[in-house]
Formats: C-alpha cells, sequence, structure tokens
C-alpha cells in the first residue's frame, strides 16, 4: 500500500566505534533532506528517533522554525516536507504510535550497508508494498548501524544498496533517496511492477 509506508532513521539504540550502544547525534540536513524525500515519495511519517533530550531539543527547534512563522513563509515547501518528520524518544514508540494510528501493527524493514543472511531483494520488497494491507515501516540506522535487538523485531531484511562495494559508507539522507527510489520507484505511480 503506497499510502501507508513509514521511515524511521534510528539515533537510538545504535552501534558505536567501540562497539557498545550509544545514542548519535542528528544531523540539521537529515532533518531537512529525508523530510524532503519522504514528501516526494508520499511517505506518510518520517520518524527521528532519539532519546538525548537535548538532541531532542535541537530537532524541535528546527521543525518549529521552519513549520511556523518566518520560516513557512521564506520557504513554504520545505515547511510542508517537514510537516511529515515526527520526533519520538525510543524505537517502541514509534511503533506503537504506528500501531495505535492504523490498529495493526507495522511490518518492519530492517536495513543495512551489510551483507546478511535472509535479505529480501528490492524487487520482492516491491510486491510487499503493492499487496501487503498494513502498514511498513522502513528503518535506518546511524553510527555503526542497528544493533541485533532491532533485526530480531523485524518482518524483513533488505539488502544493502552496495554489498559489494569497497566503500560502503553512504550517509543515512542518501541511503534512505536511493532505497525509496529502489522500491517505490515512479514507474510504481504509472502502474508498473
Amino acid at each position: 500500500m503506497l499510502n501507508n509506508i513509514y521511515v524511521a532513521v534510528l539515533h537510538y539504540p545504535m552501534i558505536g566505534k567501540d562497539g557498545k550502544i550509544v545514542t548519535t547525534a542528528v544531523a540539521n540536513m537529515d532533518v531537512h533532506d529525508i523530510a524532503r524525500t519522504c514528501r516526494t515519495y508520499n511517505v506518510k511519517r518520517y520518524y527521528i528517533v532519539n532519546n538525548l533530550p537535548m538532541q531532542r531539543q535541537i530537532v524541535t527547534r528546527v521543525l518549529n522554525y521552519w513549520r511556523n512563522g518566518f520560516g513557512r513563509e521564506y520557504n513554504p515547501s520545505r515547511a510542508e516536507a517537514l510537516e511529515v518528520v515526527k520526533l519520538v524518544s525510543y524505537y517502541e514508540d514509534l511503533v506503537e504510535d504506528i500501531a495505535n494510528e492504523n490498529g495493526v501493527l507495522p511490518l518492519k524493514v530492517f536495513t543495512s550497508a551489510k551483507t546478511r543472511e535472509n535479505t529480501i531483494s528490492y524487487e520482492k520488497m516491491r510486491k510487499v508494498i503493492l499487496s501487503e494491507e498494513r502498514p511498513l515501516l522502513i528503518l535506518f540506522g546511524t553510527g555503526r548501524g542497528m544493533p541485533l535487538e532491532i533485526s530480531e523485531t523485524c518482518d524483513f531484511s533488505l539488502e544493502p544498496i552496495r554489498a559489494k562495494s569497497d566503500f560502503n559508507h553512504l550517509s543515512v539522507r542518501s541511503a534512505v533517496a536511493i532505497t525509496l527510489d529502489r522500491i517505490i520507484g515512479e514507474d510504481i505511480y504509472q502502474g508498473g511492477k
């Protein structure tokens, strides 16, 4: 169902450089650019998941500036894109929010730059989107990626974008854009499969 897709960028829990669970910082560009990508592909909501009060305060200021007052007047299309953004503290909060809105738990899709077993191709994911009635939540990580505890809650694991590249470190905003284009793409809107 193309009108029931959600995207979440997790900043907690993430794997840090030392292999421990950390909270990563939100990049200002990610707020804007991922929102614009999500709006372009008609994603229902873009969740930013961060549990640190100061990080949440920064995101809230950015959203308030561009959604209200001068920012909205200065750049109405940015304000429109940012309307899809919702800030939550924890992974469980976003799953619960989607379930409350839809009356059913979403199907969860794990993404990673690393090759894993039992991944689903973009083509198969596209077929799931077109045939499934349940909401679909596509999860993106930051830092060194999402921990196993998140992947174990997911229904699908999507194949990496560039699994065989000798340099596989796309920004999360690039990964979101490429992933959405590969699984939704323009031809889906024109009846293609």
